[in-house]
């Protein structure tokens, strides 16, 4: 598998023409983008969390919804065998709702988080990938392996998610850390009752350059951006002090 990865990055290598890559990605929501001193920040690592494995399927949209806002044409995801196992991989057509061509997308399995995470390493050094998004279970990452994912991260200026099953207790160097779940959906302005504009609520709990906030969001395909969930309520803040519920 590792001569295989490296074979397909230097491949990507090759690709013609430049990759732009500015240094903050705005969302586009000001509220958000102005915490984040204008965007989130590309060449640097930022965590995305479930608030419990149930809420393990916002947190991966979330985290692509990112990644897709990275213009770029690759996007890698490596994950975990038993994350694949329990959750299964990104479906083509649920890529594809948001705005990125299912081809585009590289997917990576590894027997070990050691091996995630030096997949995760090498990709971020190719500079023809745009992001990277790392899923893991739970567990505890160490500091010394979040340095070396910021390091890779900051030389290539590629966006690196690490997205994780449950909200972790570690200490972390990332530049952000998110804390994502379901939110209750509504009808869509102008669908029928049958369609569902899908929501999540987005915590962030950790801003090394900024304050932190929570926010409503769904997935507009218009712009093919999150945007604010409209007569959202105000979100309140994720209770910390108390032990997560593990999910069999």
């Amino acid at each position: 598998m590792d001569e295989q990865l490296r074979q397909r990055l230097m491949s990507l290598q090759r690709i013609p023409g430049p990759v732009e890559r500015p240094g903050l990605l705005a969302l586009g929501i000001p509220s958000i983008d102005k915490v984040l001193g204008g965007g989130l920040m590309r060449g640097a690592l930022h965590e995305v969390a479930a608030a419990g494995e149930i809420h393990l399927p916002a947190a991966a949209g979330f985290a692509l919804g990112l990644a897709v806002c990275a213009p770029s044409p690759r996007l890698f995801w490596i994950t975990e065998d038993m994350g694949l196992a329990e959750s299964g991989a990104p479906h083509g057509a649920g890529i594809d709702a948001f705005g990125f061509a299912p081809e585009r997308l590289v997917m990576v399995s590894t027997a070990h988080r050691r091996d995630m995470l030096w997949a995760m390493e090498e990709a971020l050094r190719c500079r023809a990938v745009g992001a990277v998004i790392g899923e893991m279970r739970a567990g505890e990452i160490g500091t010394v392996a979040v340095r070396r994912l910021s390091l890779a991260a900051a030389e290539s200026g590629t966006l690196a998610l690490l997205l994780r099953a449950t909200p972790p207790n570690d200490a972390s160097t990332a530049a952000t850390r998110w804390i994502v779940g379901t939110a209750p959906s509504i009808p869509g302005r102008e669908q029928s009752e049958r369609e569902i504009r899908s929501r999540l609520t987005a915590h962030l709990v950790r801003n090394r350059h900024g304050p932190a906030g929570s926010w409503i969001l769904e997935w507009s395909d218009n712009d093919e951006r999150f945007i604010l969930a409209t007569h959202a309520q105000p979100v309140a803040a994720p209770a910390f002090n108390r032990s997560h519920r593990q999910v069999a």
